[in-house]
C-alpha cells in the first residue's frame, strides 16, 4: 500500500471486525469519525498533514485511533510503510536485513531497527498447547548461533556460542525454538516437560542429555550420528531431518541476512523463522493471508527503545 488512508482502512478492518473499539473506555461501535482534522503546521509542512483514522468515542469523548494498544502506538512513520515492512519480513524466506529495509522505505537504519524488532515482537506466538498431543511425535534437537562471548585461547566445544532448542511437531507442522543458557540436561528436560505432551514421542540424536526422555514421555529414540546414521533403517520414521531442516533455513537466514545478533534479540529471531515455518505454504498459507495473520497480532505487543530504570532494549 502507498496510500495512508486505505492503509488506516486496512487495520481497522483486520483489528475492528465488529466496528471501532475505544482503547480509553474499551466501548465498542460507539464512535464517530473526524475528518478534515490537521496537525499544526511546519516547515516541512505548512498546512500540517491531515490526520487519517482519527475517531472519538462518543462516551468517555477521547479521542483516539486504531494505532493506540499496537506495536504502531507513538510512531511517526505513516502506517503504509509499515504495512510494507510487515509484507516483506513475511514473505522473504530468510528475513530482510534492516539496512535493506531502511534502502527499500527511504527511512533512516535506526528506525528500520527497531520497525524490524516491534514486526518480530508481533510474531512471537504465545500458544500454551503442549507439543505432541493426542500421542503425536516431537522432533528435539540443539544449534549454535553467533558468540556470547570471545573464544579463550586453546578452548574447545560451544562454551561461547548462543544454544537454541527447537521442537517440531510433525502432526501439525509446527516449530517452537527456545534460546537457552546451555544444553545440559538440568536446562533442557525441564523445558521440554513443560513444552511437550506426556504422551508424545520424541526423537532426538544421540546426545546424552536425552538419554532417558522415556521416562517422561511416551516413548523416546534416537539417531546416532556420530556414526553416520541419519535415519535408523530398521524404523525409517526415526529421525530428526525435520528440525535439521528447520535450522538450515533459520542459519542461512542469520549468516547471509542478518549476519550478527546478540543473545538479547536472539528469542525475536527465533519467533521471525518460527511465525514463517509455521504459517508457510505448506501449512496452506500464502504471503497475503501470512501478513494477515502477523498483522492480527500486533495488539498489546508494544515495544519500546527503554523503559523505566531499564537499559534500552
Amino acid at each position: 500500500m502507498h496510500d495512508e488512508a486505505a492503509a488506516f482502512a486496512h487495520v481497522e478492518s483486520m483489528l475492528w471486525a465488529d466496528g471501532p473499539v475505544c482503547p480509553h473506555c474499551g466501548v465498542v461501535d460507539s464512535a464517530y469519525l473526524l475528518t478534515g482534522v490537521r496537525t499544526k503546521a511546519s516547515k516541512k509542512n505548512p498546512e500540517g498533514k491531515e490526520r487519517h483514522g482519527l475517531w472519538k468515542c462518543r462516551e468517555c469523548r477521547k479521542q483516539f485511533t486504531v494505532r493506540k494498544g499496537t506495536i504502531f502506538e507513538e510512531s511517526h512513520l505513516p502506517l503504509h510503510f509499515w504495512l510494507q515492512a510487515i509484507h516483506l519480513m513475511v514473505s522473504s524466506k530468510k528475513g530482510i536485513s534492516s539496512h535493506q529495509l531502511h534502502r527499500v522505505l527511504g527511512i533512516t537504519y535506526k528506525s528500520a531497527w527497531f520497525l524490524t524488532h516491534r514486526i518480530r515482537e508481533c510474531m512471537r506466538d504465545g500458544a500454551l498447547a503442549p507439543f505432541g498431543s493426542n500421542g503425536g511425535t516431537v522432533e528435539v534437537d540443539e544449534t549454535f548461533i553467533g558468540t556470547k562471548h570471545k573464544k579463550a585461547e586453546g578452548a574447545r566445544g560451544y562454551a561461547h556460542k548462543n544454544a537454541m532448542l527447537t521442537l517440531v511437531d510433525r502432526d501439525t507442522k509446527q516449530a517452537k525454538s527456545i534460546v537457552v543458557d546451555n544444553i545440559k540436561k538440568d536446562t533442557l528436560v525441564p523445558i521440554l516437560r513443560e513444552n511437550i505432551a506426556k504422551e508424545a514421542v520424541i526423537y532426538t540424536d544421540e546426545a546424552k542429555q536425552y538419554t532417558h526422555l522415556g521416562r517422561d514421555f511416551a516413548d523416546h529414540d534416537f539417531t546416532t550420528h556420530s556414526k553416520g546414521e541419519y535415519v535408523k533403517r530398521e524404523k525409517p520414521q526415526v529421525h530428526t531431518n525435520t528440525v535439521e531442516g528447520f535450522y538450515s533455513i533459520f542459519k542461512r537466514g542469520m549468516k547471509g541476512v542478518y549476519q550478527h545478533c546478540g543473545k538479547q534479540h536472539l528469542h525475536r529471531y527465533a519467533a521471525e523463522f518460527d511465525f514463517r515455518y509455521n504459517n508457510r505454504v505448506a501449512n496452506g498459507v500464502d504471503d497475503v493471508e501470512r501478513g494477515q495473520i502477523a498483522l492480527r497480532g500486533v495488539v498489546g505487543k508494544r515495544l519500546t527503545y527503554q523503559g523505566p530504570n531499564e537499559k534500552n532494549v
